[in-house]
């Protein structure tokens, strides 16, 4: 098992890494207007997101993996930290769906957001991840 989770943490933070990256393209987008630079920050912001999204399938297959284990070693029982973790979780893939859509909007021409707005949103996963390090590691409650 010990193998799942290191596996599980290297697909984790390498998804992360993308959803760090991906809103600060899009900071990038919503100041750019030159049509060069802009299909330049479009392309490296598609293959970011494919790789991320690539990424973020076996971190959450190995995730789950890791549920199912527990669940069987703890006779069904998961306590409240673990309940919290996951939907942290399930927001990290709601994010990284997000992402995906502001990507197309962008593609299109129709992104109605200024580049303030990404710079908050680029925060979001750094306190998703920590959210998530520290219920899994200290297990507060």
């Amino acid at each position: 098992m010990l193998w799942v989770k290191a596996f599980h943490v290297v697909f984790v933070i390498s998804w992360f890494a993308g959803m760090f990256y991906l809103p600060r393209i899009f900071v990038n987008l919503a100041m750019e207007k030159e049509t060069v630079a802009t299909e330049r920050l479009l392309l490296m912001a598609r293959k970011l997101y494919r790789f991320m999204m690539m990424l973020s399938i076996p971190a959450v297959g190995l995730g789950a993996w890791l549920l199912w284990d527990w669940y069987l070693a703890n006779g069904g029982a998961m306590p409240l930290w673990l309940h919290v973790k996951l939907a942290l979780a399930a927001l990290a893939i709601g994010y990284s769906h997000a992402c995906g859509s502001l990507l197309k909007k962008f593609e299109m021409g129709k992104n109605q957001r200024s580049h303030t707005w990404f710079r908050v949103f680029n925060e979001v996963p750094v306190f998703l991840l920590i959210g998530i390090v520290i219920l899994v590691i200290v297990r507060p409650f």
